[in-house]
Parts: C-alpha cells; sequence; structure tokens
C-alpha cells in the first residue's frame, strides 16, 4: 500500500520541485493501491511543490454539449421525444458545484478542496489550488475552450510544468493551446447549458474545431524528439504509473510544428 511519503519521493525524483506551477492529468488506478486513496495523491503533489507551488487540474464537463461523445453515448438509444426532455431536465454548469466528466479522482479531489479556485466555463473548466490558482483560472472567456483567454495560455505564461500520471498523450490539454495558435483555424459551433439570473437556458459560441484524435501520435513524435536523458522530457514511475514531466511551453511549440506541417504528415522535417 503506497503512503504519501512514497509518493512524494517519487514525484521528486521524477523531478517536481517547490514552488512550480504543475499542469497534471492522472490515473489514480494506475499509480496502484494508495493509502487515501485521491487524497493522499493529492497531498503528495502538494508536499512536492510546497506552499509556493501552485497545482491545476482539468475539470472538463463534456456532457454539457450536444455534440461530445458523452453526450452522443448517453442519447444514442433515445426516442425523440426522450431526447428533448433528456435536453430539458440536463443541469447547468455551475463552478461551485458541478463534477467534471471523466477527469479522474484526483481531478476531483482538487476541485472539492475548499480552498480550490475554478474556472467558469461549462465545458472546459479548469481547478487549482495554491497562489497563482486565482491568476490561472480567472477571465476564461466562454468562445475560448483552451486557447489564449484560457488557462492554458496563463499556465504557458507561468512557466509550468505538465505531468501525465497513468496516462498517455492522448489526453494532454496543452496540446489544444497549439491547435489555437495555428493561422486561420477551422471554427464550429458549440452548444452548453448554463445558469443565469433567469434561470437554465441553452447557450451557444462560435470557437476552433479541436481534435484530439491524433494526440497520441503527437506523443510519440514529442518522445522521439527528446531521447531519455537528453531533453526536456523526464519519464519515471509514481508508484507503479509510468509518468513524463516536461514544460508545458516546450510541449506546446513543438506540437504547434507537428500541427502546422499537416498534423504529422512530414513531422519529421518540421
Amino acid at each position: 500500500m503506497l503512503t504519501e511519503a512514497a509518493l512524494t519521493a517519487d514525484l521528486r525524483r521524477l523531478g517536481v520541485t517547490k514552488a512550480r506551477t504543475l499542469l497534471v492529468h492522472a490515473s489514480l488506478r494506475s499509480v496502484g493501491p494508495v493509502h487515501g486513496g485521491s487524497r493522499t495523491l493529492l497531498a503528495a503533489l502538494r508536499d512536492a511543490l510546497g506552499p509556493e507551488g501552485t497545482l491545476v487540474v482539468p475539470t472538463f464537463t463534456t456532457g454539457n454539449s450536444l455534440t461530445s461523445p458523452v453526450y452522443l453515448r448517453r442519447t444514442r438509444d433515445l426516442t425523440r421525444h426522450q431526447l428533448l426532455s433528456y435536453r430539458e431536465n440536463m443541469e447547468p454548469f455551475s463552478p461551485a458545484s458541478t463534477p467534471s466528466d471523466g477527469m479522474g479522482r484526483l481531478a476531483e479531489e482538487v476541485r472539492v478542496h475548499p480552498a480550490a479556485v475554478r474556472s467558469t466555463h461549462p465545458q472546459t473548466s479548469f481547478a487549482a489550488l495554491g497562489p497563482r490558482a486565482a491568476r490561472i483560472t480567472s477571465g476564461h472567456a466562454l468562445d475560448c475552450l483552451l486557447g489564449e483567454r484560457s488557462p492554458l495560455a496563463r499556465l504557458y505564461e507561468e512557466g509550468a510544468y505538465v505531468l501525465l500520471l497513468g496516462v498517455g498523450f492522448e489526453v494532454c490539454s496543452a496540446f489544444h493551446l497549439s491547435e489555437c495558435r495555428q493561422p486561420g483555424p477551422v471554427r464550429r459551433r458549440y452548444d452548453c447549458r448554463v445558469m443565469t439570473e433567469d434561470g437554465p437556458r441553452w447557450t451557444a459560441f462560435l470557437d476552433v474545431d479541436h481534435d484530439d484524435s491524433d494526440f497520441g501520435d503527437l506523443g510519440r513524435w514529442l518522445e522521439t524528439s527528446a531521447p531519455a536523458g537528453r531533453g526536456p522530457l523526464a519519464r519515471g514511475r509514481v508508484g507503479a504509473a509510468d509518468s513524463r514531466l516536461f514544460p508545458l511551453r516546450w510541449a506546446v511549440d513543438t506540437a504547434a510544428r507537428w500541427i502546422a506541417a499537416g498534423r504529422g504528415a512530414e513531422a519529421d522535417r518540421a
């Protein structure tokens, strides 16, 4: 059974240092049996970062949509009448109370922490703990899921690091900022349900058409461009979880070149 001290030691061995800003995507199951579960993992991360460090996690609510895989799966077999009823009764997003969809137990542990601050986007919010939490999560515009007016851009400015703890590059949200920085990105409509002074309502906005279907390929290319021990990407284990630690700015800038080169079609020449 893994303890807080053991996890903290693994995090420090991987390269997590005090006073750092850290964006974490994590699978608690991959870490192995932890005494105290997600609460202990959170404590270990905060211990490794110290009181001057800031921890950030994605607290996305992808089910709050008319087009997301989560919504489509839930409504796939509904009749038209059932579908209309489902939409009408969907819970509107509330930063204070709406749980995240499929982000893992660590993300929820951070979200419900009394000191956590959460951005207000109804689909792609982030939650944070630490001295830079308010700055990172403030000003998250409705029509900017993961771009320049989102916490990802603030993390880029802060020189944050990304920790993939027991998960692959497929879920690396930082790559979406690279998509937003392409010239003339394709845009599409998004719909979500929000709470207003007049009660729940649907709202729509236009933003970049994000595509994470090839992020695994992008991650593999990144790893070949940063061989172990000779680049900015560190690899190791936290508990039983294969983990990677790297600068967010490096990942975003390098991924932007890969995307500009045809999303891998000419990556070797980028």
